[in-house]
């Protein structure tokens, strides 16, 4: 067993969006530095979880300015109780990820980053996307996997992209797991499989509570364990 010392960084968890979500950060997290440290060690963590009905009306609204205002200031509240990196606990709030890095002097730890480094070690080129109809039809998240990590990304059409997003915010956000839409999901990853797909990326924190790997073809990469892996390695370099 490894010591748990003061050595371990603080994570910095922007959360809230959606709380069903954040609570797998919080376990993965502590779970994996349990798993690296033994004992009864657990993560050093500053979070503020932000009331997400205002931002989703902000989302369908597309105004990202006040958005990225609003995390921002979060993300300042984080800096301040001590945390020495941030995550922002969901895929399509990264399409501000800029502006809140910017607000703060901490690292942000990018999850399209940790997503595509991993796939790119596995040796994967071309991924199918599932997320939020922003992560599906924004460039801020697949240029990033393109241009960073060589990844050629698949999407659905529009009409599943729907399916796709109405899912998430009608149940997923609200902790509904429904098998209709368990199977609609399946349905949509092995079309894209058989458009040359040779993994998914669960682009949305919340599609984990829905998908598992034994349910589709290819390898599914989750990006709230990714996510949450990439902190606790900055965590706990030092160790």
């Amino acid at each position: 067993m490894k010591n748990s010392d003061s050595r371990m960084k603080t994570i910095g968890l922007l959360g809230g969006m959606s709380w069903q979500s954040s609570q797998y950060y919080y376990a993965q997290i502590n779970q994996l530095v349990a798993d690296q440290l033994g004992g009864l060690s657990s993560a050093k963590v500053a979070m503020v979880s932000v009331d997400f009905a205002p931002i989703a009306q902000l989302q369908a609204a597309e105004d990202w300015p006040a958005m990225a205002a609003m995390l921002s200031q979060s993300a300042q509240q984080i800096a301040c109780a001590g945390a020495e990196c941030l995550l922002i606990c969901t895929n399509t709030m990264h399409a501000v990820a800029d502006d809140v890095a910017a607000a703060v002097d901490i690292p942000l730890i990018h999850i399209a980053d940790a997503t595509g480094a991993q796939l790119q070690k596995d040796g994967v080129r071309k991924v199918a996307l599932l997320g939020t109809a922003f992560t599906m039809q924004k460039a801020f998240y697949k240029d990033r996997l393109k241009t960073r990590f060589h990844l050629d990304v698949l999407v659905p059409n529009k009409a599943k992209q729907d399916v796709v997003h109405r899912v998430i915010y009608e149940e997923l956000c609200l902790g509904n797991i429904n098998a209709s839409s368990k199977s609609a999901y399946i349905d949509i990853i092995e079309e894209l499989v058989a458009k040359g797909a040779e993994a998914v990326i669960l682009g949305c924190t919340e599609i984990g509570l829905l998908i598992e790997p034994k349910d589709v073809s290819v390898p599914v990469y989750d990006t709230v364990e990714l996510h949450a892996r990439a902190a606790v390695d900055f965590a706990l370099e030092a160790n």
